[in-house]
């Protein structure tokens, strides 16, 4: 995972830009399946570390503003505690930066994994519920970008209740 992020353009918009660290596939997709699917929670450090380098990158490029609150994407509660607890919030805390965990899902949203892009939407649409308005310009973090449904219904969500979303960054782009 030594590669400088890249701006992405997925299919559904967040209406800001969105930054991945690699494409989905090997070694980035080695360590995602490490952190979620087989929840090493070691890797969860080491991936929070790259994420916080990518971050400083993005900010030295000027892509993304310095002092940023980084928002975990919501994920739904069965699949975190499956994993030990939320693999991207442990990520993001593993940076150091100020994380404001404050989205989650509505208990009847499915798992997005097998939907496509129309039914992804349709599957988050007033699924995202948040808990507080994060202080300051914020960047939504998720392991993996592929329709950009859920980094948009957690946009929304944000801007919706007055939060100001700078960007997205993502682990991987599929």
């Amino acid at each position: 995972m030594a590669t400088a992020p890249a701006r992405v353009f997925p299919p559904t918009s967040p209406h800001v830009p969105v930054f991945a660290l690699g494409p989905y596939a090997d070694p980035h997709r080695s360590v995602v399946l490490a952190m979620k699917e087989r929840s090493n929670l070691a890797v969860r450090r080491h991936v929070g570390a790259v994420v916080d380098a990518a971050l400083l990158h993005l900010e030295v490029r000027g892509e993304i503003p310095e002092g940023t609150v980084l928002v975990p994407a919501p994920t739904r509660e069965a699949s975190a505690r499956e994993r030990g607890g939320d693999p991207v919030e442990a990520c993001c805390k593993a940076t150091g930066r100020p994380v404001a965990s404050v989205l989650s899902l509505g208990k009847r949203t499915a798992d997005q994994s097998e939907l496509d892009a129309a039914a992804r939407r349709a599957n988050l649409a007033g699924a995202v519920r948040i808990a507080a308005v994060p202080r300051g310009r914020c960047i939504v973090v998720d392991d993996v970008v592929t329709t950009g449904a859920t980094l948009q219904a957690s946009v929304e969500t944000l801007l919706a209740h007055g939060a100001e979303v700078a960007a997205c960054l993502a682990i991987c782009a599929a």
